[in-house]
């Protein structure tokens, strides 16, 4: 079952603003000059208002639309600019879809391999999803060897896989949440639970990445003598 949601105090939500802020500002050139723009123009036609006609209740309306349109700028800019950031850096597609809104069930890198390919497997009211990050070549037999092992316990539940990259033919990071929200509703809250369940019972033991094992994750030469009974 998911959890439900705590709920964040005021302060720490000014504080989860103010690092946006900066995060955004950091990544975009435009924020900035945006923001003031944001600021300036509803000041402006407040004060011209409150100057023509004397009326001091302008004011109120006018710093709650500057705070509006400041905000409407952060959101859309904020985006973007995490977007940028992600781009091409592995694991994107499952940290994008676990701060979704919505009931989704995310298994980063249930099936990987040591050259960080991987794919996460979704859980969600279109069914099960599969999204593959890394080489194309090697991760569309990740894909193929994900589906035969989730066809097994998945029933009649739809199943989706996308490639995440920018090539033709792939499913770019910038257009994942559009995508996701886009597919049709095929199961219920409980079939989701059911399905979650059953995955998760195949999915218990954890598999080996697929490929050379690193030279710093071999054991030692003596550490399968040490384990021998004397």
């Amino acid at each position: 079952m998911a959890k439900p949601q705590e709920k964040v105090r005021f302060g720490e939500r000014l504080k989860q603003i103010g690092q946006v802020f900066a995060f955004t500002a950091k990544q975009d050139k435009w924020f900035v000059p945006l923001v003031i723009g944001a600021v300036a123009i509803p000041l402006a036609i407040t004060v011209t208002i409150v100057l023509l006609t004397g009326g001091w209740l302008w004011i109120p309306v006018g710093i709650l639309f500057t705070l509006l349109a400041v905000l409407i700028v952060l959101n859309l800019r904020s985006n973007t600019a995490m977007m940028n950031g992600m781009e091409g850096q592995p694991g994107a597609a499952a940290s994008l879809m676990e701060n979704m809104r919505g009931d989704w069930r995310v298994r980063p890198a249930a099936s990987s391999t040591t050259q960080f390919d991987m794919v996460h497997v979704v859980i969600g009211k279109p069914g099960v999803i599969l999204l593959a990050e890394g080489d194309p070549q090697r991760v569309r037999n990740l894909l193929s060897q994900e589906k035969k092992r989730l066809v097994k316990v998945i029933g009649n539940a739809p199943i989706y896989d996308y490639v995440i990259g920018s090539d033709e033919g792939q499913l770019s990071i910038r257009k994942l949440r559009s995508t996701m929200l886009r597919l049709p509703r095929n199961l219920t809250g409980k079939d989701v639970n059911a399905l979650d369940k059953r995955l998760g019972a195949l999915m218990a033991r954890p598999q080996m990445p697929k490929g050379a094992i690193p030279k710093n994750m071999r054991p030692s030469k003596g550490a399968f003598r040490q384990q021998r009974p004397r």
